[in-house]
């Protein structure tokens, strides 16, 4: 499949998007990884220049909506942290499991994270991957494998990774999960002609000449709840309504003064609490709009902005979406305001809005 676009119109905190209700920019958090402090800056930025919302984006990220002053809000980002490559910060797409190095899994690949990242922002060459393109990385629990990353690794217990394309096992194996990643990405930059995605390559082969794709892992369910560490600590895994999060709720969340990890379920983990300061942030966060129950039908809908935010909308989709919860519904559901069906998961139905109703995109 061609790409449809030439140039790449993914934002960024530095090349924002131009939306209905004003300028939307997004913040790269390799891992989804965020320290309160960062966060406190970021809704401080959204209150005072923006809608008074962040907003949590299927691959980890942060978007803040309707800036009045991009370059004022540049620059809090960059003096939070968050912007240590203005040539690469759009291509620091990576998801890794989110509680790697707190519950199970085969490796803790926080380090991957961090080596991953500072490789990308280090060759040049990377920042022609396109805002779109992204790395997973799996501790071998396999809940981020199954989003279908471009490329990414998945953790083995014998110390290996198994390289994966489209989230999918190529059969090949890496001992060095950075150098192996980085060498794909700059094949993928060689072979990619008007490609965004390793889905948009003619062929695989293109990219891992003989390379035979397995099958993909099922859709894994967001970490929600309290959740006890291996070190005897705790995490509290709360889900954000439509991944909406209220500035003035996240200024809460960043009090805690503890490491926080934003999920590409549009969910957030909040980690490494005693028991007593767990239950106290339960108490307080619940009544704010936090949700803690994992039965909780906001976990089975998504959905994309929709009016007023965007033009191309043909309804105010997070108020149907609020207005149709259905606890009973067998299927995750994602709701559209038109056929690009931003946001999309990969699994479930998407339903695009009509004007009268909505269809069917894809189930």
């Amino acid at each position: 499949m061609s790409r449809t676009r030439d140039s790449d119109a993914c934002p960024g905190a530095l090349q924002v998007h131009q939306a209905a209700d004003g300028a939307l920019l997004r913040v790269r958090l390799p891992g989804g990884m965020i320290s309160a402090a960062q966060l406190a800056a970021l809704a401080g930025a959204a209150q005072e220049f923006g809608s008074g919302t962040l907003e949590l984006t299927a691959r980890g990220n942060l978007q803040l909506r309707a800036i009045s002053d991009v370059n004022a809000v540049a620059q809090r980002i960059a003096g939070a942290g968050l912007l240590p490559s203005a040539t690469h910060e759009r291509v620091r797409n990576i998801v890794a499991s989110p509680l790697s190095g707190r519950v199970g899994g085969n490796a803790d690949v926080r380090p991957w994270v961090s080596e991953l990242d500072a490789a990308i922002c280090g060759e040049p060459r990377l920042a022609e991957l396109g805002g779109r393109f992204w790395f997973s990385l799996d501790d071998g629990r396999g809940d981020v494998s199954g989003l279908g990353a471009d490329l990414g690794v998945y953790a083995l217990p014998d110390g290996q990774a198994s390289i994966l394309l489209a989230g999918r096992d190529t059969g090949l194996r890496t001992t060095d999960v950075t150098a192996s990643l980085v060498e794909i990405a700059l094949r993928f930059v060689d072979v990619r002609g008007k490609a965004w995605r390793v889905t948009e390559l003619a062929s695989i082969d293109d990219l891992l000449p003989g390379a035979e794709l397995g099958a993909g892992w099922p859709a894994a369910k967001a970490p929600v709840g309290w959740i006890p560490q291996d070190d005897g600590k705790v995490a509290l895994g709360a889900a954000v309504p439509l991944g909406v999060l209220p500035a003035r709720v996240a200024e809460f969340l960043a009090a805690i003064e503890a490491p926080i990890v934003i999920t590409p379920w549009r969910t957030v983990l909040v980690c490494d609490l005693s028991e007593e300061v767990a239950d106290v942030s339960l108490r307080v966060l619940a009544p704010l709009g936090l949700v803690f129950d994992e039965n909780s039908p906001w976990l089975t809908v998504s959905a994309c902005t929709g009016s007023p935010g965007c033009a191309q909308s043909a309804s105010d989709v997070r108020a149907d979406v609020t207005a149709a919860l259905d606890p009973a519904y067998p299927v995750h559901r994602h709701f559209v305001g038109c056929e690009r069906a931003c946001g999309s998961p990969p699994t479930g139905e998407v339903l695009v809005a009509t004007g009268t109703g909505y269809r069917v995109l894809r189930s």
